[in-house]
């Protein structure tokens, strides 16, 4: 899964990836060629007393050490250049594919892990893919040559080599399979620190006002300390890992110097390839370091990878058409065709049978008690999810049969819990239909009654709204996603219930100024209050997701028994005459 994801977002990047491998290959020939220099000048140098052939040879090893840096430096940019823009990519395209994901496919991840997929775990491979550019190429060509260096110098002290590189590859092999669980557990762990924490400052009001403070607390204590056990675990064998490797070094120096020091006291090793030899034996285990360093990355990022490939694999349930309808033979128009709708898992269907039709201009009002099935309903219109019975019409066109931008521009769809981003209020508006001049902003506001309270805020349109709109009201948050909704323009407005927050007198302006101001839109409209739907062209009654009642209020009143408990239930008896 990480080969396969690497390869994926590197392969744009080879041309860059190969100047990493250039560069990279020149620094090790430096790092090489500086021990044989050493020994030549101890041998040939310093042992005949020739101070010109120190010299030169000196400064022909400065000018390959200033070599070796400037070729490190470049290696590295370039590798750092592969790495940023990978990663770049693979947010953008976790991104867009989380952004095609429907409600089912958010809710079966969960908000918290598909942020945690596209910041932490794309760090982790990011991360990986920067050092694997420089490490990957310089480990085993040092560690390679090396030995061939190393031999070269002397032969008979070769054994220690093998034994020094055998205990590390043993050594990193027990720990490193340790880790990988411990990495996989580890971003479990974090995912629900960020779903807790999310959880907390979301319904941050909703604990304050029933004194949960302290058993959030303790249930963010809980996360936390899970993550910081595993954690420490992690650290523990990672800082456990390289005093080994450098007790095998240092013994392997000890043994270098101790065996090899008997050979020079015979004569048959000089004292400048005894030092050549040291010096390509750190080199040799400073690659197999450098490897092992590698292969303790590989196994977080490998679980991260898997986590990406888990979202970027995943298809979304609402299929786009590869040639979908972009224009439509009517305007204005809704039309339910014995649409029924089941989630997934559930024993029963949420919607059942449903029909009716909304002409262009009408007022289609939909009501019934918690939980008939109105807001599963309405978001049938603009495809959050794709009926599993019938046709959901729209314009003339099934909705799946529809190109999804086309649709989505004909419809205005105010949800139940309206939410505004964090800008300014000309900034929100602005979402619905960018070319949107002031003049339009300001009537789209009066339209949806909140012009008044836009131009009390102190810069007017550009006044700060902050991440959903926790800056204003509720009734003024509704208000500025209705005037949001009215921007973009659309055929079709859908308000979910979305004027719960008004008052009365609010509300009545506000349907009286959509009415007037807009007779060519269909309105679809869920409401709670029967206050708001007795002028609707056409009432749809809902009970236990199935239309009990469809025709105007006053033939409702006196044919449907759901729709005469409701009224009598909010408006009194009195209210039918």
């Amino acid at each position: 899964m990480l080969g396969r994801l690497l390869i994926r977002y590197l392969k744009p990047y080879r041309w860059l990836l190969a100047g990493v491998l250039l560069f990279q290959v020149a620094s090790v020939a430096a790092t090489l060629a500086l021990p044989q220099l050493n020994a030549d000048i101890i041998d040939d140098g310093v042992a005949k007393g020739d101070t010109a052939y120190i010299w030169s040879t000196g400064m022909v090893m400065l000018t390959i050490s200033l070599g070796q840096i400037v070729a490190a430096i470049i290696a590295t940019y370039f590798a750092a250049k592969v790495a940023m823009r990978a990663g770049r990519d693979i947010r953008n395209d976790v991104f867009d594919k989380v952004s095609a994901f429907s409600e089912r496919e958010v809710s079966r991840f969960g908000p918290g892990s598909l942020i945690t997929r596209n910041t932490n775990d794309v760090q982790q491979v990011q991360m990986l893919a920067m050092t694997g550019a420089t490490m990957l190429v310089s480990a085993p060509l040092m560690a390679i040559f090396g030995i061939v260096m190393a031999l070269r110098q002397d032969v008979g002290l070769s054994w220690l080599i093998w034994v020094s590189v055998v205990t590390i590859l043993v050594v990193a092999a027990l720990v490193i399979g340790r880790m990988v669980p411990l990495f996989r557990n580890y971003q479990k762990r974090l995912d629900a620190v960020n779903r807790v924490l999310r959880e907390q400052l979301t319904g941050i009001r909703v604990i304050r006002a029933f004194v949960r403070e302290p058993i959030e607390q303790e249930r963010f204590e809980v996360a936390n300390r899970d993550i910081m056990d595993v954690g420490r675990r992690v650290g523990t064998l990672f800082i456990t890992l390289f005093p080994l490797f450098m007790l095998v070094l240092n013994v392997t120096v000890v043994g270098v110097i101790w065996f090899g020091a008997a050979q020079v006291d015979e004569g048959t090793t000089e004292i400048g390839t005894l030092f050549a030899f040291m010096q390509y034996v750190g080199i040799i285990l400073g690659g197999v370091l450098m490897a092992a360093f590698m292969t303790i990355m590989i196994p977080r990022a490998a679980v991260s990878a898997e986590r990406i490939s888990e979202v970027l694999s995943t298809e979304s349930t609402l299929p786009r058409p590869e040639q979908g309808a972009g224009s439509f033979p009517e305007q204005g128009t809704v039309e339910f065709r014995d649409v029924s709708f089941q989630y997934p898992g559930a024993e029963h269907a949420v919607l059942d049978g449903i029909s009716f039709r909304a002409e262009r201009g009408e007022t289609l009002a939909i009501v019934g008690s918690t939980g008939a099935g109105k807001t599963t309903l309405v978001s049938l219109i603009p495809r959050l999810f794709d009926a599993t019975g019938g046709n959901v019409m729209v314009n003339g066109v099934d909705v799946r049969e529809a190109d999804l931008e086309a649709l989505w521009k004909t419809i205005g769809l105010v949800p139940q819990r309206p939410f505004l981003f964090a800008g300014t209020v000309e900034s929100n508006l602005r979402f619905g239909r960018e070319e949107a001049t002031d003049a339009e902003l300001w009537h789209a506001l009066e339209i949806a009654q909140g012009r008044d309270f836009v131009a009390e805020m102190e810069g007017g349109l550009g006044a700060r709204i902050s991440q959903g709109g926790t800056n204003v009201s509720g009734g003024q948050r509704q208000r500025l996603a209705i005037a949001r909704a009215i921007v973009h323009q659309p055929d079709i407005l859908v308000f979910d219930d979305s004027f719960s927050a008004l008052d009365l007198t609010t509300d009545a302006r506000l349907r009286q100024a959509l009415w007037r101001e807009l007779p060519d839109v269909t309105k679809v409209v869920v409401a709670q209050r029967v206050s708001t739907i007795t002028d609707a062209d056409r009432i749809v009654v809902l009970d236990d997701g199935r239309v009990v009642g469809l025709g105007r209020h006053e033939e409702l009143v006196e044919t449907c028994q759901t729709y005469r408990e409701i009224v009598e239930s909010q408006l009194g008896v009195e209210a039918q005459a």
